[in-house]
């Protein structure tokens, strides 16, 4: 028996080869009103990554002599054994080949993302849920066709998805359960996401790159709010026991992505090409990677851990019983005190304005806010 811990009957759910129970009378009846703000914005951030209007893939970049990220973002780089070893253009190209796959990553979940919204369609007994859901897949199958075009504009195709992350993506995509899906993907992937397109918004050399990741942004912005919205209906009614389940899914979670997104045993093939051992490797990282130094790493507005630890903290999901799981790295006081804001709606907001100039022109309004468009729904 699957046990789906949901409060709120708009997140009822059957088990997705239940179709008949998408056909009885009743269910046609049942529609909430909280999503529609949010699917009626869709056309304000509407964005075709194959209409160089919106965004241009045959604009250059020399990746042969130009770095795509900064080096602080190549953590291997950071390590006395791969800093002496890379000099040159093999420093250049390593740096390139990393944000490669970083940015396969992002693309394999992106991939993950649209899966799990096309099971949500599948499983959402209420038309308005459903309606969301199935709106998101497709602003996440863009997503898809975006960052695809990116990687084969600069490298020719994708790296292949880390064991780690293809692990959890599968757990989540497959999960029976709706909170594995909500609290896995729309709050936990997605608030990683937002932290990681800010910091290549912000940090990138190639102007492609940012302009892909402002785009992006203005659809994930929404995405997010989803999962707020599932929180603020859920968390404050769940039972001890059940706040424990999630608590724990979501700290399982946490400790998987810090400790293995970027282990180089996730990258095996990417360092032997450069004649590197990723256990040699390894143990330099287990050197430098202290928790001093995630520490100091998280104090980054922007860092995508920081952002994902703000994410659970204000859905409510952490409690004093893993508070100091997370408090090892940040100064929980300092994430509370910086209030409901998340990194990236200032970026995707200004992305939102582009679009809408391009969208109606003249008729377009300014000023746009995300808090507005979504404010009915929460």
């Amino acid at each position: 028996m699957v046990r789906q811990i949901t409060k709120d009957s708009m997140y009822d759910a059957v088990a997705p080869d239940d179709f008949e129970a998408m056909i009885e009378v009743d269910r046609y009846n049942d529609r909430t009103k909280a999503f529609d703000k949010i699917i009626t914005a869709t056309h304000d951030h509407f964005w075709d990554p194959l209409d160089a209007r919106y965004i241009d893939f045959s604009i250059p970049f020399d990746i042969e002599n130009e770095p795509l990220i900064p080096e602080d973002f190549v953590p291997a780089l950071q390590t006395k054994l791969v800093d002496e070893h890379l000099k040159g253009k093999e420093r250049t190209r390593f740096i390139n080949e990393v944000a490669r796959w970083q940015l396969s990553a992002i693309l394999h979940g992106e991939q993950g993302a649209l899966s799990l919204s096309a099971s949500l369609v599948h499983i959402l007994k209420d038309q308005g849920a459903a309606e969301y859901a199935a709106n998101q897949a497709r602003e996440e199958a863009r997503h898809v066709t975006a960052f695809a075009k990116y990687i084969e504009s600069r490298w020719g195709k994708p790296l292949p998805c880390g064991p780690t992350l293809k692990n959890l993506l599968t757990e989540m995509v497959n999960a029976p359960e709706v909170y594995k899906k909500i609290v896995g993907m729309q709050m936990l992937v997605e608030g990683l996401a937002m932290g990681a397109f800010a910091t290549f918004f912000k940090e990138s050399n190639d102007p492609v790159m940012r302009h892909l990741m402002q785009l992006v942004m203005t659809d994930e912005a929404f995405h997010h709010k989803f999962g707020k919205i599932w929180a603020d209906r859920t968390v404050p009614k769940l039972s001890t026991e059940e706040h424990n389940i999630v608590e724990d899914w979501a700290v399982e979670c946490f400790q998987t992505l810090l400790f293995n997104l970027v282990n180089p045993e996730q990258m095996k093939d990417l360092y032997a090409d450069f004649g590197l051992d990723w256990e040699e490797v390894m143990g330099a990282f287990l050197e430098a990677a202290t928790d001093d130094e995630r520490r100091k790493r998280m104090e980054e507005g922007t860092d995508i851990f920081r952002v994902l630890i703000k994410t659970l903290l204000n859905a409510g999901i952490i409690t004093d019983r893993t508070r100091d799981v997370y408090a090892t790295y940040v100064n929980m006081d300092e994430l509370k005190a910086e209030g409901s804001s998340m990194v990236g709606d200032a970026i995707a907001e200004e992305g939102i304005d582009f679009l809408q100039k391009v969208n109606f022109g003249d008729q377009a309004e300014s000023g746009y806010s995300l808090d507005k468009a979504a404010t009915a729904a929460e």
